[in-house]
């Protein structure tokens, strides 16, 4: 199988390409590799979701894969999923998109701007029906957000959850899942939770914890 590895930054995936054999730099951002009986390629975007969208576009479109893995941690809405543990964001949403109206704020679909159903969207989210790789079936499914300012505040915290119940956020995984919709390219995308969202409190994060278990993961999923 050849799949591309995507991560924001290198801290996310380094212990993981560890392990692998490397075979040549693919590009300004990205390098091949074999491992678990795969070639793989690692592709380092950036932070964010232009970074994200524009460089996963440029790989997809450049080679083909069989499949693509998003690998990164990410924040946690709900007691059931602590950090350190990893799941598989089945669902992201791009909540910032819309509009502000007063205190209200519209989605791009409440503006009629985009259908529910409008393609890559499933009822306003991003969705993965299936995943290519058949180890994940034990991972906590979970839906997500994707922001460009996480969320630090008490109000804002509260805003989010009632409007769509999130379970996880992070600021590339509905890019990544968009490019690979629009590319026809079967993927997964695996986090480790990092913290909680709360008020920034950098001492309560399990950042090595995270990239520990999520690595653990990565490996076992391409393994099997």
């Amino acid at each position: 199988m050849r799949v591309l590895v995507v991560a924001a930054t290198p801290a996310e995936v380094d212990p993981f390409v560890a392990g692998l054999s490397p075979v040549a730099d693919t590009g300004p951002r990205s390098a091949r590799y074999i491992g678990a009986g795969h070639e793989i390629d690692v592709l380092i975007t950036g932070i964010g979701m232009v970074a994200t969208s524009t460089w996963c576009s440029r790989a997809l479109c450049g080679e083909q894969f069989d499949a693509a893995l998003n690998l990164g941690v990410c924040g946690s809405f709900k007691s059931a999923f602590t950090p350190g543990s990893v799941v598989n964001v089945v669902a992201d949403r791009l909540v910032e998109l819309g509009a502000e109206d007063g205190d209200a704020f519209l989605t791009i679909q409440q503006m009629n701007l985009l259908g529910d159903d409008e393609f890559p969207f499933m009822g306003g989210r991003l969705v993965n029906a299936s995943t290519p790789f058949a180890a994940m079936n034990g991972l906590p499914k979970v839906e997500g957000i994707t922001v460009s300012t996480v969320h630090g505040n008490d109000t804002s915290i509260a805003h989010v959850i009632e409007r769509f119940n999130p379970d996880v956020e992070s600021m590339e995984g509905a890019a990544f899942m968009y490019a690979c919709l629009v590319h026809g390219v079967p993927f997964a995308q695996v986090r480790a939770i990092s913290n909680v969202v709360e008020r920034r409190n950098r001492s309560a994060w399990k950042l090595n914890e995270a990239i520990a278990a999520l690595t653990l993961e990565a490996r076992r999923i391409l393994q099997s």
